[in-house]
């Protein structure tokens, strides 16, 4: 393994750009972006829940798929190991009030789902939350025990809609917000 003695930032990067701590693995993983989104979930009998997520990522194109990154721990997780299905809720930037409401957990904030504006999507039967300007909605295909506290979900994209058409640099992100889930 190589260690570096002296590390020297290219004159763009700053301490508040590019925070340093002893930990290298976590100040590398800081450095990816993360998207910023609304998961949501059913267990087929009319439970639903809505939270966000930010570890995300299409696996494959044919079929065409994603990767969830899910907390064991959260309440979403017994409704999609139950229900086999979500939906994927994809805001812009203008739009990050809406979003925010499903940021606490459903033991910290159990009527965020009560006061929530949303309707069914029609394939997989999840919450499209309003102000969404896009969806995916998802069939499980596998939940990956990877041995860490947050396991892989793999959802297959069965169908999509867009509500408000925007490009990737329109999504919004953690770094938007100022936020940052990683490491």
């Amino acid at each position: 393994m190589l260690l570096l003695e002296k590390v020297e930032l290219l004159p763009q990067f700053t301490e508040r750009s590019f925070p340093m701590s002893d930990d290298p693995i976590k100040d590398a993983l800081h450095m990816i972006p993360y998207g910023f989104y609304s998961i949501t979930t059913t267990d087929g009998a009319g439970e639903v829940n809505i939270m966000v997520a930010n570890w995300l990522v299409q696996a494959s194109f044919t079929p065409r798929m994603v990767a969830l990154g899910l907390a064991r721990k959260a309440y979403s997780h017994g409704l999609v190991k139950k229900g086999r299905v979500f939906v994927v809720n994809i805001f812009n930037k203008e739009d990050a009030e809406a979003i925010k409401g499903f940021t606490k957990s459903r033991e910290k904030n159990p009527d965020k789902v009560k006061n929530a504006t949303y309707t069914l999507s029609p394939t997989v039967g999840c919450p499209v939350v309003e102000g969404a300007a896009a969806y995916l909605e998802c069939e499980v295909r596998a939940m990956v025990d990877a041995g860490g506290d947050h396991d892989v979900v793999i959802g297959e994209v069965v169908n999509a809609g867009i509500i408000k058409p925007g490009k990737a640099e329109d999504t919004l992100t953690l770094l938007d917000l100022g936020w940052n889930y990683a490491g």
